[in-house]
């Protein structure tokens, strides 16, 4: 069916998401379509405030200022830091309630077979950052995929050298009993 240009544009743009082919995204524009003018509106708005967002200077999560709601709490370990590969790992964590130190997200993680890593990577960023904020453990918490394992060893590597700082990796696997 050939839908009005508009329409079609924004099928378009819902399709190039993460997860949503162009059948969902033909749902997603029609359901938009039948809303009320206010509601779109307000969709409109929310999408627009995603360009105040920002990462945060230091551990790379998603803020509205310079430093993000985590980075700024007192109360927060500062020698505990979690490595993570994105800040929705960060939210998935902290929806948890069970870890009360910071956070680094890394950006993604090594491609096994490129041969050269991944340069937009923050490694530098965190090998800095351990010593200079008095880190004592690093938890790396990265997805138990080859590229996850692929990026712990790499920076278990780079970390064993720094004395002072212990290094752990999150338990995977079955729950028995």
């Amino acid at each position: 069916m050939r839908y009005p240009k508009p329409f079609q544009n924004l099928i378009t743009h819902f399709s190039a998401l993460p997860s949503v082919g162009p059948k969902m995204a033909e749902r997603i524009v029609l359901y938009l379509f039948k809303q009320e003018d206010s509601r779109l509106t307000e969709f409109a708005e929310a999408l627009e405030s995603l360009k105040d967002l920002s990462f945060c200077t230091r551990c790379f999560h998603i803020s509205e200022r310079t430093l993000c709601d985590i980075c700024e709490d007192p109360k927060r370990d500062t020698a505990l830091l979690c490595v993570v590969e994105e800040p929705m790992d960060v939210i998935a964590l902290e929806k948890s309630g069970s870890f009360t130190g910071r956070y680094h997200c890394l950006g993604g993680v090594m491609q096994a077979g490129s041969g050269s890593g991944n340069p937009s990577l923050r490694i530098a960023e965190l090998l800095h950052r351990i010593p200079e904020e008095g880190v004592q453990e690093v938890i790396l918490a990265l997805n138990p995929t080859t590229e996850g394992d692929l990026t712990a060893l790499y920076l278990k590597k780079k970390l064993s050298d720094m004395p002072g700082v212990s290094i752990t990796r999150l338990a995977r696997g079955l729950a028995t009993g």
